[in-house]
């Protein structure tokens, strides 16, 4: 099934991220740099404005900041690919970044008395984090697992949309948005379970090539 993000619409960002990657290359930027900087952009917007209930400004940072995630890779790639040690460090910024956009976005609907919206980002926060595990334990036995209609980026896009909407005076849209996210992430965390589950049902002994 195809991503919600497709594939056309990531390349085209790719060749516009290019030219920023080779002039940060150019002057002694590192893709670590890069990612360590997006996190601390993603924290300033959801930390310093959505969590004060400034939704548009920290909807947009966060985006903003966000889009590091094709700028570092594009970075490591035409620099010989990525390292060990950059892979992890930036699955592991992802980590801290998605706690903090959805960690500051329950804390605001608290304020607001809103507990559905608390439940839904809750849910969110958590599947989130199974989405990524999900894959993550699966590479790790020698599999494969990339499939599911909700990544990373296509989360960050949903609860944007929302929170600018909300933002600018369509009050349910941020708990539509969350909503709407926690269906689609706890379907594509069965994807990806599935997936998996196929593929060693055809590594054991008797089963097919």
């Amino acid at each position: 099934m195809a991503k919600i993000f497709q594939v056309s619409a990531r390349a085209g960002m790719t060749r516009v991220v290019e030219p920023i990657a080779r002039a940060l290359l150019r002057a002694g930027v590192t893709p670590n740099a890069v990612t360590v900087a997006g996190t601390v952009g993603v924290l300033v917007g959801a930390l310093g404005f959505g969590a004060r209930g400034h939704l548009v400004a920290g909807a947009l940072i966060v985006t903003l900041f966000a889009l590091t995630d094709l700028l570092d890779g594009t970075m490591a790639r035409m620099s010989g690919g990525s390292t060990k040690f950059g892979a992890f460090l930036d699955s592991s910024m992802d980590r801290v970044a998605d706690s903090a956009v959805f960690g500051a976005v329950a804390y605001w609907l608290a304020t607001q008395g809103n507990h559905s919206g608390v439940a839904a980002a809750l849910i969110c926060l958590a599947a989130g984090g199974l989405v990524s595990y999900v894959k993550a334990r699966a590479e790790g036995l020698g599999m494969t697992c990339n499939v599911g209609i909700a990544e990373r980026t296509e989360r960050l896009l949903i609860v944007g949309v929302g929170g600018i909407l909300t933002g600018v005076g369509v009050r349910p849209a941020l708990e539509i948005a969350l909503w709407l996210l926690a269906a689609v992430s706890i379907f594509t965390v069965g994807q990806r379970m599935t997936h998996v589950y196929r593929q060693a049902q055809q590594r054991q002994p008797g089963g097919q090539a």
